[in-house]
């Protein structure tokens, strides 16, 4: 993995960069380095990112996936308009996450992106299906992005809303060929008033994975369960989810890493801690949402901030070595704090530990109470084997 940082603009880039057999993945956070207002703060990342791309010589197009952590959409529910406005080739608006996630800094916005560039083609295969979804075609692989999914049908509960959009989205599966149950690799599911909401999302997501023959014998999903809010505030669930098809059930892996962690199941919830999923070429691995926990699915260090996000690292880095990958493989991490003073030592840790990473942090309350900070990760690997088709 290559790591780079650049300032354009009044905006600091922090890029990851995978290269193999003339594909590459980005991995781009766009911060904003001065106060503005919202739109100043979006129309000057989206044009830096622009110009950053172009520099490096990578064609308009080669975008695949934005979200946008924003610090109240109530008042900036205009982003998506902002965001196709300053991009009129649609390149940018085909599969874009907007969430109420406040950055943890003087920003209103930063945006992770995520951008592949395959110099052996000159026209990237990809199709958006609807502002909501964006089809990648790649070799056998059909790579489907979703974003902001809700419930539209008038229904108001946690519950009630998980279970209208994951059936919507299992419909949405399966009339384009794909299988929630085999081919969905990853989920975010952003809850508002995480506290009082999350335990409805428990509950319906668990109900309809029974229903799909998902359990703890079979498999979950990679997920991320977390406060962020949406412009409406009748919405109080919203999911992001990556699905892949074409990839045979040997391509994949559930990672468990059992000395530092304990199966999800025994504490009530249905999800995988990470999952890898290997390429001919590459292997990727997606950590789910990860904390300061034990293989009892005890709290470990209660109140003591900077010794949990040790501790979540730690774990972190036993999912990963259950997919003979490290930190260097690391492509980009997203930091939730519960309390918005404890900003400074955490940001102050991670720096110290993983400078080169691109990386946000953002106020996003945990699902569990006692936990102050919890950390994802996406990281990229390199492998050759002929067994299956490259990335």
């Amino acid at each position: 993995m290559e790591y780079s940082q650049k300032t354009i603009d009044g905006v600091k880039l922090e890029v990851s960069q995978f290269s193999k057999n003339k594909v590459d993945e980005l991995h781009l956070f766009a911060k904003p380095c001065v106060s503005g207002a919202f739109s100043e703060q979006i129309t000057q990342i989206v044009r830096a990112r622009k110009q950053y791309l172009a520099e490096i010589g990578i064609p308009p197009g080669s975008l695949v996936f934005s979200r946008y952590f924003i610090s109240d959409y109530a008042n900036q529910a205009e982003a998506l308009e902002l965001i196709q406005a300053l991009d009129p080739s649609g390149s940018d608006p085909c599969a874009v996450s907007i969430v109420q996630q406040p950055p943890l800094g003087a920003n209103k916005v930063e945006a992770w992106s995520y951008v592949i560039h395959d110099q052996n083609q000159q026209t990237p295969q990809m199709e958006a299906l609807s502002e909501h979804e964006l089809l990648v075609r790649r070799g056998g692989y059909r790579h489907l992005w979703s974003s902001r999914l809700v419930s539209n049908n008038g229904v108001t509960d946690s519950a009630g809303q998980t279970a209208n959009i994951l059936k919507a989205y299992h419909r949405q599966l399966e009339d384009k060929g794909f299988s929630l149950k085999d081919d969905c690799l990853r989920t975010w599911l952003f809850v508002k008033d995480v506290d009082f909401n999350y335990q409805g999302v428990v509950e319906a997501r668990k109900d309809f994975f029974a229903e799909l023959g998902m359990t703890a014998e079979t498999h979950y999903i990679a997920s991320t369960g977390i406060e962020g809010r949406h412009a409406n505030p009748r919405m109080n669930v919203m999911l992001d989810a990556y699905s892949v098809g074409g990839l045979a059930p040997e391509q994949i892996k559930f990672l468990q890493a059992r000395e530092n962690l304990n199966p999800t199941h025994e504490y009530g919830v249905t999800f995988e801690r990470g999952t890898s999923v290997d390429f001919g070429d590459r292997r990727h691995i997606l950590i789910s949402g990860t904390a300061s926990i034990d293989n009892r699915g005890q709290i470990l260090h209660l109140n003591d901030v900077r010794k949990q996000t040790a501790r979540a690292i730690e774990n972190i880095i036993a999912l990963l070595d259950d997919a003979d990958a490290s930190m260097q493989d690391v492509a980009h991490m997203i930091v939730y704090l519960r309390d918005i003073a404890d900003t400074a030592d955490v940001e102050r840790y991670i720096e110290e530990h993983y400078p080169h990473v691109p990386k946000t942090f953002v106020w996003a309350p945990v699902c569990r109470p006692g936990w102050l900070v919890e950390i994802e990760c996406m990281a990229i690997k390199s492998i050759n084997t002929t067994s299956f088709c490259n990335f």
